[in-house]
């Protein structure tokens, strides 16, 4: 199911639009919010009548916070409200807030406490901080960090930016965020998913329509949909459901053409063949038999007459292997030396084939400005092209440093796409999806820690080919692949643990992951609604 992800600037349109064109009030949606902000807090913590803190601010999120505080204690908690900043400064609905709260006898101060209390609810800032937290505001932060209660925060950790999930000078660290409406940037993005705590979202009465037709760009898909995935025919057969051509491996890495290939046949390709040293040969044949192999020597390209005919010989091999296939896999593990540069050269100027390039076939790309010409061309002309660099990959292709990328994780993928017309897919820690001049912008919420260790690049690259394989468009597959690819890691660590977890164990994962969407029986699938 797809699910929009806001900017700031969004959320406050999306907002405008419900109370302007749909005259919805917007004090009635504030209510709403105290409303599903307190029975998450009742959910948690019982109906144990406990001690709270209400850190407001003096913007709407301080009035949606002074909401929840006077239904809690309506329903027998002990309430402490206080207000950071001039009251004379608080919005129209935070200030009626707190007529209310006054008429029923709750007195409002300026400073927290040192007392202890059982929850925080952090209503400081919303989503509209645009500069570092200072003065009050970070004392009082620093206070709530102290105070070893369960923090709750209104909309947002205050402190995180809604756009870039940073820390503006300090931020609350909350064990539970309750959003309304539409998930933010800042709250999938790092460090702001941590700051987060468990993130919920819940429905106040605002939806798509409040966008009044200028959709948000970023999306995620919650909970599994199997639309995502290829049809699949039951009169089919193994040439009916994709070739694919994967070159990787050199005589160091045949791991890599071990796990992309393997990945290829694990999302339902039909047939694959895989191109690598002949060392690999003996590897491959224990691990994915059902590979055809291509194989070459590495030494082909010397000035020995006799190595150099059979380098001619398997030239013409794999030319012919390419009008087999329905698309290419080129990259992992192949290195970076003549060879590896000759076999990227191929795909690229003397194919027209659907092309995924990944790891080393993305470092040889940077270092060649000729050949992303080529690669521009090629977009250009409609050819699909996916590109699966993480964030140092990336940075070399875009020039930047890995930290720069991460900062401008929303950014810069964008601007590389449109540059090269290839669908970027930014790996990290959040992996975003994008497409030349596209009008949406995919972010991965599937996936867990545990598949930061060697292999896993080579899975993704390998199930996205097998997606391509099938007949998917490549941005398509390039987000069910990413998906697909978290919820097998997230299937993994439940065997295994996110420590344990390696490579192998998400290829293991994958058929249950797509029975699982497929709605046939497999077993639980964990964090596949995350």
């Amino acid at each position: 199911m797809k699910q929009y992800i806001v900017t700031a600037s969004e959320m406050k349109r999306c907002d405008a639009g419900t109370t302007q064109r749909y005259h919805v009030p917007s004090l009635l949606l504030m209510e709403r919010a105290a409303l599903v902000t307190a029975e998450e807090l009742l959910r948690v913590h019982g109906d144990r009548p406990c001690r709270v803190l209400v850190a407001a601010g003096c913007g709407n999120n301080g009035g949606d916070g002074l909401a929840v505080g006077r239904l809690l204690m309506l329903r027998g908690f002990r309430v402490a409200c206080v207000l950071l900043g001039s009251e004379e400064k608080c919005t129209a609905e935070t200030a009626a807030q707190i007529d209310i709260l006054r008429a029923y006898g709750v007195q409002i101060d300026s400073t927290i406490k040192e007392d202890e209390y059982d929850i925080v609810i952090d209503a400081i800032f919303g989503v509209g901080l645009t500069r570092n937290a200072e003065g009050i505001y970070r004392e009082a932060i620093a206070r709530i960090g102290r105070s070893g209660a369960f923090v709750c925060s209104v909309d947002i950790p205050s402190g995180i930016s809604a756009d870039t999930g940073e820390v503006m000078g300090c931020a609350v660290r909350a064990d539970m965020t309750v959003t309304y409406g539409f998930r933010k940037l800042g709250h999938l993005l790092y460090p702001g998913a941590v700051y987060a705590g468990r993130l919920v979202c819940r429905d106040i009465g605002i939806d798509e329509r409040g966008f009044l037709g200028e959709r948000p760009y970023w999306y995620t898909h919650g909970r599994a949909d199997g639309g995502l995935l290829p049809q699949r025919r039951p009169d089919g057969n193994k040439g009916t459901f994709g070739k694919a051509l994967v070159i990787a491996g050199n005589r160091r890495t045949a791991g890599a053409a071990m796990l992309a290939s393997k990945s290829v046949f694990r999302v339902g390709a039909g047939m694959v063949k895989t191109v690598t040293d002949v060392d690999n040969r003996g590897a491959l044949q224990q691990f994915v038999p059902e590979a055809m192999l291509v194989t070459y020597a590495e030494a082909g390209l010397s000035e020995n007459v006799v190595l150099a005919e059979a380098w001619e010989a398997f030239r013409t091999e794999l030319k012919e292997a390419a009008a087999w296939a329905d698309c290419i896999l080129i990259g992992p593990g192949i290195g970076r030396g003549e060879t590896a540069y000759e076999l990227l050269n191929l795909c690229v100027r003397e194919s027209s084939l659907p092309l995924v390039i990944d790891a080393d076939g993305l470092r040889l790309l940077a270092e060649d400005d000729a050949l992303q010409t080529s690669l521009a061309d090629c977009g250009s002309r409609g050819r699909t092209v996916i590109l699966t660099p993480h964030l140092k990959e990336f940075a070399g292709l875009y020039g930047c440093t890995a930290e720069e990328a991460r900062a401008h994780l929303t950014e810069y993928p964008r601007i590389l796409s449109d540059r090269l017309r290839c669908v970027v897919v930014c790996k990290d820690a959040r992996t975003v999806v994008v497409k030349p001049d596209g009008e949406a912008g995919y972010i991965n919420a599937t996936g867990n820690d545990g598949m930061a260790t060697a292999g896993s690049g080579d899975v993704l690259a390998g199930m996205i080919t097998g997606l391509l394989a099938q007949g998917m468009s490549g941005a398509d597959a390039a987000v069910a692949g990413v998906y697909l690819h978290g919820m097998a890691g997230d299937l993994a660590a439940s065997r295994k643990t996110q420590a344990a977890m390696m490579a192998t164990d998400m290829i293991d994962c994958i058929g249950d992951v797509v029975s699982s969407l497929r709605g046939e029986p497999a077993q639980s699938i964990t964090g596949a609604e995350r």
